[in-house]
């Protein structure tokens, strides 16, 4: 997984940018709630304006959003929470430039609020360099100028889109040529998810899934004790029918990282996993459980 992008992603994001705009309405009046933004400028790496995204919106409005994107996250990533989101506007002259994200968490994340398809600014895209350009010279074979196209993946910041994507890939945000005017920027809520764990919704005890992460330990262990270099995020999402029996195991988000020469290994560990899952037979019970498991490697 290079990153995932998910489109109308919040029933909240009309009445998060309502706000902001509200805020900003008349220039002229100064008052206390305009006074929260930090100018976060780092030399030749950072420049936009901050503001802790929980501080600044409606209670309401925001918990709403909050709550959703931690579904989101333990559903689709087995990670149970988000780290504090940050609140981030992008006038003339603000970008980001390449920079990896390793400490912060397994999975980060951009949310738009921006205004995209009537923007007057150029730039604003979230860019990631791409797989080929960081094993760039393996195979390399090129008879002809490489250029930025064929080096970066660019993102544009749609309204309402939500991208995920692994923090480890060297990323940035293209510099924002245009006005000064911060509901003419470029506007985002951002942060990575965290603390990856095993997720259930239904009657499934966690006792019980406990003995099948155990099964696929077991299972998988041979490949890494032989020396197997992988390191990211692996999640698997499952139903466990009444009955007992997996069902639609499937392979929800992976970060997963090895180099070329260990891609067989890679692949015999995850089919490894998947069967050691779809062949375990849990408990019965009343109705279906729908499970998240994430599985994090560290080299």
């Amino acid at each position: 997984m290079r990153l995932l992008v998910v489109d109308s992603f919040a029933a909240e994001a009309r009445a998060l940018r309502s706000h902001f705009d509200a805020r900003f309405a008349d220039p002229r009046r100064a008052t206390t709630d305009r006074f929260v933004w930090d100018l976060w400028h780092v030399p030749e790496q950072y420049t936009a304006l901050r503001t802790p995204a929980w501080e600044y919106f409606p209670k309401e409005t925001y918990e709403a959003f909050h709550q959703r994107l931690v579904w989101w996250g333990r559903r689709t990533l087995g990670c149970h929470d988000v780290s504090p989101p940050w609140l981030s506007c992008y006038v003339n002259g603000c970008e980001q430039r390449l920079h990896g994200d390793l400490p912060h968490g397994p999975v980060a994340f951009v949310f738009s609020l921006t205004n995209w398809n009537k923007r007057t600014f150029r730039g604003g895209e979230t860019l990631l360099v791409r797989d080929e350009v960081l094993d760039f010279w393996r195979g390399f074979t090129s008879t002809r100028a490489v250029e930025e196209p064929e080096l970066l993946d660019e993102v544009p910041a749609r309204f309402n889109r939500l991208v995920a994507f692994d923090p480890r890939i060297p990323h940035g945000v293209r510099r924002v040529d245009g006005s000064m005017d911060p509901t003419e920027g470029r506007l985002v809520i951002h942060g990575w998810f965290v603390q990856p764990r095993p997720f259930i919704e239904g009657p499934l005890k966690e006792r019980a899934l406990e003995l099948a992460i155990a099964r696929v330990t077991e299972a998988i262990g041979p490949s890494l004790s032989a020396g197997l270099p992988l390191a990211g995020l692996l999640s698997l999402g499952f139903d466990v029918g009444p009955d007992g029996r997996v069902r639609g195991l499937r392979v929800l988000a992976d970060t997963t990282r090895t180099p070329e020469e260990h891609q067989p290994g890679r692949r015999a560990l995850v089919k490894a996993a998947r069967k050691a899952l779809e062949s375990h037979v849990f408990p019965k019970s009343r109705a279906v459980s729908h499970v998240t498991l994430p599985l994090v490697f560290e080299r």
